[in-house]
């Protein structure tokens, strides 16, 4: 028998190792992106459909992590990344020359 998946379900899985980049189409509380490494879904914890748990380390501009955090969001607005993104060269500008 074929199992269905839930009306507000994503079509990808969130799996550990995965890498994450966060707006707000995953959830409000992301008013600024953030990038993520996914450590595991807490998949114990009830949330509403198409909602959920994930322990995650927070990723900086050079890749590396920053913060430990446990998220709510929503799979289906992340966007799954192949590698950390380049860190933006800035220019520094010539104050007083």
């Amino acid at each position: 028998m074929e199992k269905l998946k839930p009306a507000g379900a994503s079509a990808r899985e969130v799996r550990s190792g995965d890498l994450l980049h966060l707006t707000r189409a995953a959830s409000p509380q992301f008013v600024r992106p953030i990038t993520v490494r996914v450590i595991r879904a807490l998949s114990d914890r009830h949330t509403y459909d198409g909602w959920l748990w994930i322990d995650a380390y927070q990723l900086g501009r050079n890749g590396d992590a920053v913060a430990r955090r446990e998220l709510y969001l929503m799979p289906a607005g992340a966007r799954w990344l192949t590698a950390v993104p380049a860190p933006v060269r800035r220019t520094p500008v010539g104050v007083g020359r």
